[in-house]
């Protein structure tokens, strides 16, 4: 793998040297036990992100909030709370001086892809009819998102909502909810493929942790592969079989983890 850029990955290429599972790779039971503590523990401060967004715009609708926090954790956004409040407001009502605030907190992409993937969320919500509050029940919870896929599979689906930005808002709705997030043992409803999470997936592959290679590509923005989508979402689950004690959400955040570039995950966890 390429230089490390946090402890977990230095964890994981240590193991990779010592060998001792398949055709010489790292001994299985120990890189779940890694990837397990690991996504649980940055899955501790994501429960406290979700909380503390949601609760500061209590009267917002509680899917722009999530919407918000998903372009923040798709490194397209700063994570901060002013930043959320422009975008449920923005998303409520589409004005200038909200987009251009929202614009501001840009990061090395630019504003751009905040804009587009802002105005393609717009759209989509004023086509999609999702409950008023978060499902509480993964089911529920896989029927919203199959509503929402259901419009971003049209030949009209908006720039820039690609795989990250078509999936993450479900996961960020997980968060909001440790109890139903910790019982999650299925790809219903389906996590972001993309990315970091696509890079580490491949990396267990090549150590010999999964059965197959994650399909399709590691773009998560303009791109949308959705036959990837529920390959690689397949692969989390394989991952999952093998200890009883976490969820899926917890196996995501932790490929995630590992497939990172970003020096800033050296001090998430």
């Amino acid at each position: 793998m390429a230089t490390p850029v946090n402890d977990m990955q230095r964890e994981f290429q240590a193991l990779c040297a010592l060998g001792g599972g398949l055709n010489g790779g790292p001994a299985r039971g120990k890189v779940l036990d890694l990837l397990r503590s690991s996504g649980q523990r940055l899955n501790v401060w994501a429960y406290q992100v979700m909380a503390k967004h949601l609760n500061a715009y209590p009267d917002a609708n509680p899917w722009h909030v999530c919407f918000a926090v998903s372009l923040s954790w798709g490194h397209l956004a700063q994570l901060d709370l002013a930043f959320t409040g422009h975008v449920v407001d923005l998303l409520a009502d589409w004005n200038d001086d909200d987009l251009a605030a929202a614009r501001s907190f840009f990061l090395e992409r630019g504003p751009l892809p905040i804009e587009q993937s802002l105005a393609g969320a717009y759209m989509l919500f004023q086509k999609v009819a999702l409950p008023a509050a978060l499902p509480s029940t993964l089911e529920s919870l896989d029927r919203a998102q199959q509503r929402w896929l259901g419009h971003v599979l049209t030949k009209d689906r908006p720039k820039y909502i690609g795989s990250w930005n078509a999936t993450a808002m479900f996961m960020t709705a997980l968060f909001a909810q440790p109890g139903l997030a910790a019982t999650q043992r299925s790809q219903k409803p389906l996590l972001p493929p993309g990315g970091p999470v696509f890079a580490g997936l491949k990396m267990l592959y090549k150590a010999g942790l999964l059965s197959e290679a994650p399909a399709g590509s590691g773009l998560d923005d303009q791109a949308f592969e959705p036959g990837a989508l529920y390959e690689n979402n397949e692969r989390l689950v394989e991952l999952l079989v093998g200890r009883d004690d976490w969820c899926l959400t917890d196996v995501h955040s932790a490929v995630y983890l590992l497939g990172t570039r970003d020096p800033r995950s050296a001090n998430w966890t």
